[in-house]
């Protein structure tokens, strides 16, 4: 998740000289990159909703796998973003987050892909669950940073306001729940039988799994933190966000 920042001198250069967001170059970049990944994880949220509820999450992966993967692969963008300085988000918040999920779609599901198919220990529920967790997330979050760009935060629907400050007290311990849950299926299952240099990966997903804990408690206070700042009215107006 993103920090909004404030920046007053750009809002009285807004006052003083009204000017359409699109007028600016970077602006209108992070507008468009913004509605483009909300419109991909609407399309992932529903097409995860009716797989579901008509074939059973079982055949998730088969029908969406790779339009989660290539997906999720796009955020690295916003690496580049956080270190060229184009949005203010901090660098190793947004490294940790996109960092974790490339290892679930790269190197959880993508190379062991029964996994998010199992039924018997329940790897295609956690891979539903994933998905929902993930998907609600970020068209909340994609969502609010194109409107407060475009309209100004103001503008934003309060229900989307509420939705992007407070949705994360359920959906970020289903995301992380079910992230874990299929780590450790692969590290108790396919993974174990797969050398790297001599090395089982089933050994390197069990220290995942043991970064995840404090990892997970820095990006969830991060949030709280996040919350807490526009509850004050910190973060009232925003200049750049991802």
């Amino acid at each position: 998740m993103d920090r909004p920042r404030d920046s007053q001198r750009s809002t009285q250069r807004a006052k003083d000289r009204p000017k359409a967001a699109t007028d600016d170059p970077k602006t209108a970049y992070l507008i468009l990159y913004n509605f483009f990944s909300a419109t991909l994880w609407f399309s992932i949220l529903l097409l995860t909703v009716t797989t579901t509820t008509s074939l059973g999450p079982q055949y998730l992966y088969p029908y969406l796998g790779d339009l989660v993967k290539w997906t999720q692969t796009l955020a690295a963008l916003e690496i580049a973003h956080s270190l060229s300085g184009l949005v203010r988000s901090p660098v190793l918040t947004t490294v940790m987050q996109v960092a974790s999920r490339f290892l679930l779609v790269w190197g959880v599901v993508d190379r062991f892909p029964q996994v998010a198919q199992d039924e018997r220990f329940g790897g295609c529920y956690a891979y539903a669950g994933m998905l929902a967790a993930w998907s609600v997330t970020e068209v909340v979050r994609y969502g609010y940073f194109a409107m407060a760009l475009g309209w100004g935060v103001e503008k934003v629907p309060g229900v989307v306001k509420w939705a992007r400050y407070n949705g994360f007290w359920v959906l970020y311990p289903l995301g992380i729940g079910s992230e874990c849950f299929l780590i450790y299926l692969a590290a108790t299952g396919p993974a174990r039988f797969i050398n790297i240099g001599g090395v089982r990966v089933s050994w390197g997903l069990w220290v995942v799994l043991g970064v995840y804990v404090p990892g997970s408690y820095i990006l969830f206070t991060h949030m709280m933190a996040q919350r807490q700042k526009i509850l004050k009215g910190d973060g009232g107006k925003v200049k750049k966000m991802k």
